[in-house]
Parts: structure tokens; C-alpha cells; sequence
């Protein structure tokens, strides 16, 4: 997909984000187009998470435009955004750890038809249809992100954003997530998702937003990444 915005179903235009007085974000721009995989990159405190939580209204002091196909965010209650077809799954997961694989399914409601159906859902991650009585806390990190992200996918959402999902995992789970990352997309899922791994997002992307300090200051596609390389390795300190 190239990088016109007029096809967006996410589409960023001049982001501030604040904390407090801590200003965050600044003037950020970027789009998401619908089946695109996009990822944020950038170094510890580039803003990666922040831009992600302005999306969803967790950060409650913002200016400028988030639309989601067309309707704009800024200003709406933040529990109305979820609604629209956005699922999140938070880099701390975020899962139940007194109920099981299958409570934690079920638990979040329906916003969209379309979601996948639990039998999907173990085709993706047979882990946890084999841990499907387990409770959260008796699961491994592995899983664990396996469940935060199959959570979503029941509720209808469109569009996934996913911070960190391959963060402190084994290469073997890494693996997995990459596997179904890619099995998604093919099944029209939009994805914006935050990295550290530019090893992993280079894998799954289409194309790379670099932030540093707050500010977008470049756009990759996945095709240039290895004329930019020395680009990158200044940006992320690879």
C-alpha cells in the first residue's frame, strides 16, 4: 500500500499528548491504512505507548486529529472509542489472573460482529486451547501475551493495537506471535503495533513510523529498510 492517507482507517494529523505539564507528543502525523500492518519505533521514551494510549483517550490531555474511518476521536468519551472497532492489548497484558483461558475469552463484550469464534482462536494459538482450564496466573509469559491478543480478536475489533507483544519472550514464542501477527493481516485485520524489536517489525510490517523525543521524523517502508539501514542504526541506536 503506498503512503497516501486517503484509504487511512487510522489517520493521526498534528498529536500533541500531555502528562500533567509534561508535554509528550508533539505535532505527531501518521496514517494506518486498512490491512496494513504499521509499526512505532523509536528509543525508551520516544512516545511510542503515549501515541498509542492518545488513540484510545487514556491520556486525557490532547489536541489535534485522530479519526477512525473518517470519525473523529479528540473529544469523545474514552469509553465510547473501544466501541468503534479498536482493540488494545497493553504491553503489561492486562489479563484476569484469577480466571481461566476460557473466562478471560469470553469476558470482554461484543462490540462489532465479525469476531473470531474461540474455535478460530485456538487454530491461532493452539497453546492455549491445550491450557483452556488454566487460570492466568498459571500461565507463562508466552501465553499470557497469546491470551491479551485473543482477547480482542472476539470483540469484533478492527483495528489491533499491540505495544511490546514480543517483550521478554522466548525466541520460540516470539515465533508464534510473528506467525499469527501475519495470519491476521491476511484475514483483513489492521494493526498498529509499538517495537522494540526492529528485527521483529521487520518481519511483519509494511512500513515504520521512527519517533524520537515526540516527533515523527521518518517513514520507512519495509522495502527500503536495507538502504536505510544507517539511517535506522541512528535513530534506534541499533
Amino acid at each position: 500500500m503506498t503512503d497516501t492517507a486517503s484509504a487511512a482507517m487510522l489517520e493521526i494529523n498534528d498529536l500533541n499528548s500531555f502528562y500533567g505539564e509534561s508535554h509528550v507528543l508533539h505535532n505527531v502525523s501518521f496514517h494506518v491504512g486498512r490491512g496494513e500492518v504499521v509499526t512505532l519505533l523509536g528509543r525508551n521514551g520516544a512516545g511510542k505507548t503515549t501515541a498509542m494510549r492518545s488513540i484510545l483517550g487514556i491520556v486525557p490531555k490532547r489536541c489535534g486529529s485522530i479519526r477512525l474511518c473518517g470519525k473523529e476521536l479528540v473529544g469523545l468519551p474514552r469509553y465510547q472509542i473501544p466501541r468503534l472497532g479498536i482493540g488494545y492489548v497493553p504491553e503489561e497484558r492486562g489479563i484476569f489472573a484469577s480466571l481461566n483461558v476460557i473466562e478471560n475469552l469470553l469476558l470482554p463484550p461484543i462490540i462489532k460482529k465479525g469476531g473470531m469464534e474461540l474455535e478460530q482462536i485456538f487454530a491461532l494459538f493452539p497453546n492455549l486451547n491445550e491450557r483452556a482450564s488454566t487460570q492466568g496466573t498459571r500461565l507463562s509469559g508466552g501465553e499470557q501475551q497469546m491470551l491479551a491478543i485473543a482477547r480482542v480478536l472476539r470483540t469484533g475489533a478492527e483495528l489491533i493495537l499491540l505495544d511490546e507483544p514480543t517483550e521478554g519472550l522466548a525466541p520460540v514464542i516470539v515465533d508464534q506471535i510473528e506467525l499469527a501477527i501475519r495470519t491476521l493481516k491476511d484475514r483483513g485485520f489492521t494493526i498498529l503495533l509499538v517495537e522494540q524489536s526492529f528485527r521483529f517489525a521487520s518481519k511483519v510490517a509494511d512500513r515504520h513510523y521512527i519517533l524520537e523525543e515526540g516527533h515523527v521524523v521518518d517513514m520507512i517502508p519495509n522495502a527500503q529498510l536495507a538502504s536505510k539501514r544507517a539511517i535506522l542504526n541512528q535513530y534506534l541506536g541499533l
